[in-house]
């Protein structure tokens, strides 16, 4: 039986939530540790990831710390996706598989992450840099529902790593669009990427990842208000 992994995340973080659904679904035994960001700076975080940042991972069974959600990913993949549940293990799906695991990593997160800055925390109200990000959401979206058209699942016939990894950015398009958000018909402009987030959706670890939040965010604020 294997020993308990460690995932240090950060409740609305969405990096994290990507590693805690590839958990779910491969039934590994994992705790989580959630850090304020003023954790992440100092000992005894900083001595497991120099870059200061959520996700990481310390794996009792074999010794190592992987952080970067997208190393971690593929890390649990080679070491525990044995009956290759969320993967394929020949050419060439494979690489397919990790190509839009990497289109993820570079060209979903940092976008939707620059628009949530943009959107909700800059100092100054930046009309053009809202917009550029705003516009890159949709050409994330875009190329996926461009790429799903006649296709169940981003590479093969079943759910993989890359295709999980989109989700918790996906999940937070409405509140990152705000009052803006109504100019988003998913359903109706990308049609496929909706049918497609909306199956994952429903997948128990997915369920399961968004319970765990809010009974995280739960927790924090009857904390506070202690």
């Amino acid at each position: 039986m294997a020993q308990p992994i460690t995932l240090y995340s950060h409740i609305t973080g969405s990096n994290p939530w990507k590693v805690a659904i590839i958990l779910e679904e491969l039934k590994i035994p994992y705790t989580t540790e959630y850090l304020e960001t003023t954790d992440l700076k100092k000992l005894p975080f900083e001595s497991l990831n120099p870059n200061d940042r959520v996700p990481a991972i310390t794996d009792p069974n074999t010794s190592l710390t992987p952080w970067e959600s997208g190393a971690i990913i593929e890390y649990l993949i080679d070491t525990y996706d044995h009956s290759a549940l969320l993967s394929y293990p020949t050419f060439p799906k494979r690489y397919h598989v990790k190509q839009w695991l990497h289109f993820q990593i570079s060209g979903q997160g940092p976008y939707y992450g620059q628009a949530v800055w943009f959107a909700k925390y800059h100092s100054e109200k930046l009309e053009s840099a809202t917009e550029r990000y705003f516009n890159q959401i949709k050409r994330v979206l875009y190329v996926l529902d461009k790429h799903l058209h006649g296709r169940e699942w981003l590479v093969g016939d079943k759910c993989t790593y890359a295709d999980l990894a989109f989700i918790p950015w996906d999940m937070g398009i409405p509140w990152i669009f705000g009052d803006r958000a109504g100019e988003l018909e998913m359903e109706k402009d990308f049609p496929h990427f909706w049918k497609w987030h909306t199956k994952m959706m429903e997948r128990p670890s997915v369920e399961m990842i968004i319970k765990d939040k809010e009974d995280a965010l739960r927790k924090k604020e009857a904390a506070a208000s202690a």
